[in-house]
């Protein structure tokens, strides 16, 4: 009885101090203090989600043309492409104008001594083969024996010579040298012996060439009606250059 009885006295006795509080409560509008502190600010929050893509705007009026940009730098050159296909033949040309027709320039002679000519026997002069064979440019001069170059090149010229009754010596000249010599013993045969030679001369206009007798008791140069005694030349390439016709 005495535990219920201290229980039930301290029930009343929390109830009157209670009513004691209430009574002595001022109101929150009458207490004004001063603010507080601000804070620590608060730490990062977590990314959020991403968000739902959003729907597509209206198409907007189209801007004016802007204006043209500067001509950019040249740019490297780029690898050679592979060959193409060959292209169809064309169209056959006209057929052009006839052109000139070059006349190639030409000299040449053959003469030989006329049947019982009677030949120099000093000894520097010209042998005087005055029976002409062939001579249509006239290079050749049968008065003096001599051959005058007028076109310039390369010339073959030979001798050939009926030995008889005497041995024969004799110079093919060319100006005034001795570009050859040929010499021809002759031992009384009961016939005639030949003695031939040639060369090749290179000649400017104006050059002469002609047989010259080398020795006055070798000149057993002979001619009959089955031998002769013959002098050739001819011209065998030109100098001339760059000319399209020659007269």
């Amino acid at each position: 009885m005495t535990s219920l009885w201290l229980l039930h006295s301290l029930l009343l006795l929390q109830v009157h101090l209670s009513n004691q509080l209430e009574d002595n409560k001022i109101p929150p509008s009458l207490c004004t203090g001063h603010p507080g502190i601000p804070g620590s600010p608060g730490a990062h929050g977590s990314p959020g989600q991403p968000g739902r893509d959003g729907r597509d705007g209206r198409d907007a009026a189209p801007g004016e043309k802007g204006q043209k940009g500067d001509v950019g730098d040249p740019g490297e050159t780029g690898l050679r492409g592979l060959a193409g296909d060959r292209g169809d033949p064309g169209v056959k040309g006209e057929r052009g104008q006839a052109g000139e027709c070059a006349v190639a320039p030409k000299s040449a002679f053959t003469v030989k001594l006329a049947e019982g000519h009677t030949l120099p026997l000093t000894v520097g002069d010209a042998v005087h083969f005055d029976k002409v064979v062939i001579n249509e440019q006239g290079d050749y001069n049968a008065e003096t024996g001599r051959f005058t170059c007028k076109v310039p090149g390369v010339y073959y010229f030979a001798v050939h010579a009926t030995v008889y009754r005497a041995s024969l010596q004799f110079d093919l000249m060319k100006n005034a040298h001795a570009v050859a010599s040929y010499f021809q013993f002759y031992g009384n045969w009961p016939k005639p012996a030949s003695l031939s030679g040639g060369s090749l001369l290179h000649l400017v206009p104006g050059d002469q060439v002609w047989v010259q007798m080398a020795l006055s008791e070798y000149s057993g140069f002979y001619s009959s009606t089955k031998t002769d005694s013959t002098f050739t030349g001819f011209l065998v390439y030109s100098d001339w250059k760059n000319s399209a016709v020659f007269a």
